[in-house]
């Protein structure tokens, strides 16, 4: 039995999409290509992994060979990574925001520093609105940035965009008393979000507690201290979202990494390689 990796990444790009369609955006094939990965890969192990509708669901065999083809793909494309320039050598100065470096970049900067050992990368973490401002002084090589519209920064290369909702014990909400928010310091493009949202709706709000820190702000929100804003996929299993009835609706979050205009092997590596994980 032979899987190649093209029907993995086509299966992975369904899963994480729900339709051929924007599946077949993603990877740069045909719709009725990927309908045929699909079918070649369900015939091949003998299981359905699909459920066919509106919009493709996984069946139990197919979350757990997502698991399988994930693991499979990255190290298939570890392996190329590290054998197409095994001699890649330079310094990346990298800026973030610190609620990035702690979800998602952490593996993903280990995996390239291991595919990679002599580029030496300089990472940094700072508020969005500070990194930007660095990297107009010429800071950083690469920075990656949130904001509110992708037309803030029409010269970013657009990584996702996704909901921002309000995160908390909803017991602490009361319509006649200002909303107690945990929120980071200025200037910060989800604490700006949240202020926007609140007095466009003509309500109150007081700062409670205030931390430049993902974990700081996560930590203050499980102490019951108030109502903070984050990205829907970074908010923790064991914490909710507010109803949406209760507060006013946040703007999506954009995300777009940025970098000097330069030939430097080692920036555009990086750079590739961090799209390329964060988008699958």
């Amino acid at each position: 039995m032979n899987i190649d990796t093209i029907a993995l990444q086509c299966f992975i790009a369904v899963a994480e999409t729900g339709s051929f369609t924007k599946a077949a955006e993603r990877v740069g094939r045909t719709q009725s290509a990927i309908s045929q990965q699909m079918s070649k890969l369900e015939s091949l192990l003998g299981k359905l992994l699909l459920v066919r509708g509106k919009a493709f669901t996984l069946t139990p065999e197919g979350e757990i060979f997502l698991g399988y083809a994930r693991r499979i793909f990255a190290l298939h494309r570890e392996a190329l990574d590290r054998f197409k320039e095994p001699e890649l050598e330079g310094e990346v100065r990298f800026g973030l925001p610190e609620n990035f470096a702690s979800v998602y970049l952490a593996e993903i900067l280990a995996d390239f520093s291991r595919i990679h050992p002599r580029i030496l990368l300089n990472i940094e973490c700072d508020l969005t609105l500070n990194l930007f401002d660095r990297f107009k002084k010429n800071e950083f090589d690469l920075v990656l940035v949130k904001m509110n519209r992708p037309e803030d920064l029409p010269n970013g290369l657009d990584v996702w965009s996704e909901p921002l909702k309000w995160v908390g014990d909803q017991s602490l909400i009361d319509p006649a008393k200002p909303v107690p928010l945990i929120l980071a310091p200025q200037p910060c493009v989800y604490r700006a979000s949240a202020v926007r949202s609140l007095e466009q709706a003509s309500r109150s709000w007081r700062l409670v507690f205030s931390s430049p820190s993902y974990a700081g702000a996560v930590a203050a929100v499980r102490a019951g201290m108030g109502i903070s804003v984050m990205p829907q996929t970074m908010i923790p299993d064991d914490l909710q979202a507010v109803d949406a009835a209760v507060l006013p609706k946040l703007a999506d979050t954009h995300t777009s990494l940025i970098k000097h205009v330069a030939n430097n092997a080692a920036v555009n590596t990086l750079e590739e390689f961090v799209l390329r994980r964060l988008k699958h």
